[in-house]
């Protein structure tokens, strides 16, 4: 992954990257369970987006969840560049952050459970970065699709910053802000990992449990 040379910092709107009007191509179907990756998916499942770090690990941590997931796909959130390329959100010049798609059903796999499991599986104190991975592409973000998600998320995201305050972490970096548009990432991002086992995965998450949620984690 990208290595900044100054400290990474987020574009102005006027200095983004133009983009384009058009959708980037991309896989038509999940290449773990089969499922149509855009949808429409059924009623009943509800949809997140989550930023935790360089996206091939973090989509892995959600299809491996054992119940409750419908799909999750790779792309780009929180910027200002249309229908970015991977390139382009590397430069840091789109605002974009490297995020997963996650459609779950919420009467299997509450949305306090999907959490537990994104903010177990990343550092959420570190900024613009996690670990060696550094640019604004690495940011820890929960990007919502409604008020009750935001209410739940900041619930969990201030009941994790106790728990990491307590062993001595920082203060928690997380950005909560409404969902303006997901951009699906090219294909061959999408479930990387599936496609390739021995793929790099810089995550690491800080080993402290987040105390909320039943408990489901993935492996």
């Amino acid at each position: 992954m990208l290595l900044f040379r100054k400290r990474p910092e987020m574009p102005a709107p006027s200095e983004a990257l133009p983009g384009r009007p058009e959708a980037l191509p991309t896989a038509e179907r999940h290449f773990v369970n089969g499922q149509p990756l855009k949808g429409p998916y059924p009623e009943g499942i509800e949809t997140v987006v989550l930023g935790l770090g360089c996206f091939w690990g973090a989509e892995r941590k959600f299809w491996q969840l054992p119940q409750g997931i419908h799909v999750t796909a790779v792309g780009y959130a929180g910027g200002y560049t249309p229908n970015p390329t991977y390139e382009e959100v590397c430069t840091g010049r789109t605002g974009h952050n490297e995020v997963v798609l996650v459609a779950f059903d919420p009467a299997v796999l509450p949305l306090e459970a999907v959490l537990k499991t994104f903010f177990e599986s990343h550092d959420p104190t570190q900024g613009y970065r996690q670990g060696n991975d550094v640019g604004t592409q690495y940011r820890s973000g929960i990007y919502t699709t409604s008020e009750a998600q935001a209410q739940t998320a900041r619930a969990v995201r201030d009941t994790y910053a106790r728990a990491l305050d307590a062993k001595g972490y920082g203060p928690v970096t997380t950005e909560i802000v409404p969902l303006e548009t997901f951009f699906f990432a090219e294909e061959y991002h999408q479930q990387y990992l599936a496609k390739n086992p021995g793929g790099y995965c810089g995550l690491g998450g800080t080993g402290v449990s987040c105390p909320v949620g039943v408990g489901v984690a993935a492996e």
